[in-house]
């Protein structure tokens, strides 16, 4: 008799024993020794390779990404178009500084966001390594642009870890102790629908009270409007939970900044780059920033951030701010080829994926008592766990725990906010790959819901 061996599928995850493997723990092992402990590992994953939406550890066991490395692949892992711009590149110029000197991929670049940045009027480009550094340069540009000192961001904003971007951060209490004291004038407001509308409201009544908290509180008291040069937000709060909030919002701070003189800045490292099935998160809401934050999905995985203005704003003198690797020759092409990807398919795939995951999901605070919500924009899409759904207590052990029961049944999914999956795929996944993650997740659920 012969025997049919099942075929194995290179598009879907494929397990071949207990995780880690044997080669795994060998690397973690040496990695205890040597790398920081600040590093946040949720499993115990150790990428070898990858391709499209799938990582292949050092064992040889395969899962689907469905965290794109933290959003940043937006093409997926090592696109071959991607790959070949790298290629070619590095074999003709790999570095020469656009602090100092002049290359035209630097320059396409710049032009490239500028004709693709949010609004008519015309931009400048500042580049740095990372998103970290693009809010850092939006710091220091608005400063100097208003003269004025005071920043106002938001609670539950996560905008990096240097010290700048991080006196903005206001996600959770280990991000910032222990580094004070943070850059001076920075001051928080409540952002709405934050897991819980701290005003009690409905969404858009919600948002209306928190920027009536900047207009009539902060400006009025310790961020005078004369004093304030910029508010800085999260299209789509991004680290804190995921959260879509209403058009309302942007509609009246987007007035109260016009108002007042005060610089919009959007921090799109995250939502930006065809992840929401948008260029930018930012379209969805028809708001026009003066500056804005891209970094993450930019080079499908090479580091570089930008840091992008109305031109009539950038206009620092020579040295005021620089990057001896920003813009790097190799990072640009790559984000040039990503650019081009995203235009000419993978943003349509987005809004098509991202519309199929959240129709299949709807349904999930019905089906499963520990699902409060399931929220997001295109590929960028958070499932709120709950211990109680007419309380909304939140279940961040729960979370955790499915989180660990993905990645043994082969798919990548990391938390963000205190109770929150954020499903953040590379933007080719296919159909069948959302199914497999559907499928997967359902599962996990279910489990939880029976054992508590």
């Amino acid at each position: 008799m012969v025997q049919i061996r099942e075929q194995v599928r290179p598009d879907l995850p494929s397990i071949s024993g207990p995780l880690p493997g044997p080669r795994a723990r060998a690397v973690i092992a040496r990695d205890t020794e040597v790398v920081s402990p600040s590093y946040t590992r949720c499993y115990p994953l150790v990428a070898a390779r990858g391709e499209g939406a799938m990582v292949e550890d050092v064992d040889g066991n395969r899962f689907l990404d469905f965290s794109a490395g933290i959003a940043v692949v937006a093409t997926g892992h090592c696109h071959p178009r991607v790959v070949q711009a790298i290629q070619e590149q590095a074999a003709r110029l790999i570095h020469m500084s656009g602090t100092d000197f002049y290359y035209e991929e630097l320059v396409a670049l710049a032009e490239k966001l500028s004709d693709i940045a949010p609004g008519e009027a015309a931009r400048r480009v500042s580049f740095g390594n990372s998103g970290a550094e693009a809010i850092e340069g939006s710091i220091k540009l608005a400063r100097y642009a208003t003269g004025r000192d005071k920043i106002i961001a938001f609670f539950g904003g996560f905008h990096g870890r240097t010290l700048g971007a991080l006196s903005l951060t206001a996600r959770k209490a280990t991000q910032r102790s222990g580094f004070g004291p943070l850059l001076p004038g920075v001051v928080h407001a409540p952002y709405p629908y934050c897991y819980r509308c701290p005003f009690g409201k409905e969404p858009e009544g919600c948002a209306v009270e928190c920027v009536q908290h900047i207009e009539h509180t902060l400006l009025k008291t310790i961020a005078p409007a004369e004093e304030t040069a910029a508010i800085v937000v999260e299209p789509v709060l991004g680290e804190g939970g995921y959260v879509v909030p209403p058009r309302k919002f942007f509609e009246e701070l987007e007035r109260v900044a016009r108002q007042n003189g005060i610089l919009l800045v959007l921090d799109e490292v995250q939502s930006g780059m065809g992840r929401t099935g948008k260029m930018w998160a930012s379209q969805h809401f028809d708001v026009v920033p003066d500056i804005f934050a891209v970094a993450k999905g930019i080079a499908s995985g090479l580091p570089l951030g930008a840091t992008v203005a109305r031109a009539d704003l950038m206009m620092w003198p020579p040295g005021a701010h620089a990057s001896t690797f920003g813009g790097n020759p190799i990072a640009c092409r790559a984000a040039l080829v990503t650019i081009a990807l995203l235009e000419e398919e993978l943003m349509a795939n987005a809004s098509r994926m991202g519309a199929y995951l959240m129709d299949r999901m709807r349904d999930w605070p019905e089906r499963f008592p520990i699902v409060g919500e399931v929220r997001g924009l295109g590929l960028m899409i958070g499932i709120e766990l709950v211990r109680d759904q007419s309380t909304r207590e939140k279940a961040p052990d729960l979370r955790d725990r499915i989180v660990q029961q993905a990645f043994e049944r082969g798919l990548l999914v990391l938390g963000a906010g205190d109770c929150t999956i954020r499903l953040s795929p590379p933007l080719v996944v296919t159909r069948d790959q959302c199914n497999f993650a559907l499928e997967t997740l359902a599962n996990c659920l279910r489990e939880a819901s029976r054992n508590g």
